[in-house]
């Protein structure tokens, strides 16, 4: 199989395992960026997601005999990647409070940048309140567009069990957003939050 870059994932694996070390680097090479955006999401801080995404490809070095190509190698990195961020947290759950601390400059934007600003920040502080299977869950669907039978993969549970965790996830959004009447508004107009939400809450449904 050929990709863009010249050889799939899986060719590249075996290239490793064969002792080709070259080949894990076109590996961190294709998969960093979507690494760092995930860790992102968890960690908040650059820093810490940074440090997440360095673990996680030394972890995924260490592991690879175990890859046995059952899932997709992004998928098995992924969730190497998220049990690093849940053990992260965890250990430096202290340390996570002041990062929501951080005010940006606000001279020249415009009123609906600054409503759109404040209401994903909104957003992004609902969702890291959320326990991290559902979390997760939200992440993975709704940042990275992974389907369901993925997610299950990276979360190592059922196929029902990553689609129930998404479900409760958007349903305790929803019933925070419902029960702030100003906040509808303002969503409507920065990007339109709640009719997506809704178009998502009916596919977790179906």
């Amino acid at each position: 199989m050929e990709q863009d870059q010249g050889n799939s994932d899986l060719e590249l694996v075996e290239r490793v395992k064969a002792g080709d070390r070259r080949s894990f680097s076109e590996l961190v090479k294709r998969h960093q960026r979507g690494l760092l955006r995930l860790s992102l999401r968890f960690m908040r801080d650059m820093d810490a997601a940074q440090d997440v995404v360095q673990e996680s490809f030394i972890k995924a070095y260490e592991k690879l005999n175990s890859f046995e190509g059952r899932a997709s190698f992004k998928s098995w990195l992924f969730q190497i990647a998220v049990n690093t961020a849940r053990n992260k947290i965890r250990e430096n759950r202290h340390d996570m409070t002041d990062i929501e601390n951080v005010h940006v400059a606000v001279d020249a934007i415009a009123e609906s940048s600054l409503v759109h600003a404040a209401v994903t920040e909104m957003i992004q502080r609902e969702i890291n309140q959320l326990p991290f299977k559902q979390r997760t869950a939200l992440v993975l669907r709704v940042y990275e567009d992974l389907s369901f039978k993925e997610i299950a993969d990276i979360m190592e549970c059922p196929y029902d069990t990553a689609k129930a965790n998404y479900r409760h996830a958007l349903l305790k959004l929803r019933q925070v957003f419902e029960q702030r009447e100003e906040l509808k508004d303002w969503t409507q107009e920065a990007g339109g939050f709640f009719t997506e939400m809704n178009h998502r809450f009916a596919e977790a449904e179906g």
